[in-house]
């Protein structure tokens, strides 16, 4: 599995980074940590590039750079990464040009396979879907955004799976919620929360809001295969029926010791727009970490 992590600022990004790499670490997932800096115009690339020859006495780094260092040092604090080649702290010299506006510095991680760290520079959610494109990563990690235009567009843009940190203490979760309804597509999520929930050694709560029309139809076929497929993989689980409106509904379900787990909107865009998507929804009223399976 390879893994993004996405950090903007150093004053909110430590719960995105903590749980990005209780994640990285359950799954020994191939990782990397972008950081995405302000664009850099054609004069001040000039400047840059001579500043950088003379680094040492300038003291000077392109944007981005010191959000860098700070997830460097914080790898480096708990271990994260093996430090014992690097003596001087962070290794700006290794800061390696891999592409236009892509830098990368390689490190070894201790408690997964890899762990790198990029920094890319212009339009934070054109940056994300370039490098999701470019690494072709099974999920992107990133931290609640209060803006909800941004919100939308790292869902509706990124075309990896999405977790979304929203607040996160360090606390040790005990199960998965994983809502589901009778669908067609229900395996793939079940899936990922199946390898969530072995990998936190955690059991899975399936969750199902029923509307009027299925109050009485009993289990369906869909709904027996992912049952069938949890227990051979053997998680502990439970299945509970509620009825009522399916938002309202999750996050009464959600509390602070679950991941919720559920897949992405199936509606087209123009759909999503007028009529909400049920993810981002729960997203915006949620304060629980939500992994989006696309």
């Amino acid at each position: 599995m390879k893994i993004l992590i996405a950090i903007g600022s150093k004053d909110f990004s430590k719960p995105t980074l903590n749980l990005g790499m209780k994640v990285a670490q359950a799954f020994n997932a191939k990782t990397t940590i972008i950081g995405v800096g302000v664009k850099i115009s054609e004069f001040s690339s000039q400047l840059v590039e001579l500043a950088h020859d003379q680094m040492e006495s300038w003291d000077f780094d392109p944007p981005g750079v010191d959000v860098l260092e700070w997830a460097f040092n914080y790898l480096s604090r708990n271990k994260l990464i093996d430090v014992t080649q690097l003596e001087t702290g962070f290794p700006k010299n290794r800061l390696i040009e891999d592409g236009e506006d892509r830098k990368m510095v390689y490190l070894s991680g201790t408690v997964c396979e890899d762990v790198n760290l990029i920094l890319r520079n212009g339009d934070i959610i054109s940056e994300l879907r370039d490098e999701v494109q470019y690494g072709k990563y099974d999920v992107t990690i990133l931290g609640k955004s209060g803006k909800r235009n941004m919100s939308h567009d790292l869902l509706q843009y990124i075309n990896s799976s999405v977790l979304i940190v929203n607040s996160y203490d360090n606390q040790k979760f005990d199960k998965i919620l994983l809502p589901l309804n009778d669908a067609d597509d229900m395996m793939k999520v079940s899936k990922y929360a199946i390898r969530v929930a072995m990998a936190l050694n955690v059991g899975i709560d399936i969750f199902t809001v029923l509307n009027k029309k299925s109050l009485n139809m009993g289990k369906s076929y869909n709904m027996n295969r992912v049952m069938k497929l949890i227990r051979r993989s053997g998680v502990q689980f439970t299945h509970e029926e509620k009825e009522g409106e399916i938002v309202d509904q999750i996050i009464k379900k959600a509390d602070k010791n679950k991941i919720i787990v559920m897949k992405a909107s199936s509606m087209s865009p123009i759909k999503r727009y007028f009529k909400g998507s049920i993810p981002l929804s729960v997203m915006k009223a949620c304060d629980v970490p939500i992994l989006i399976v696309k």
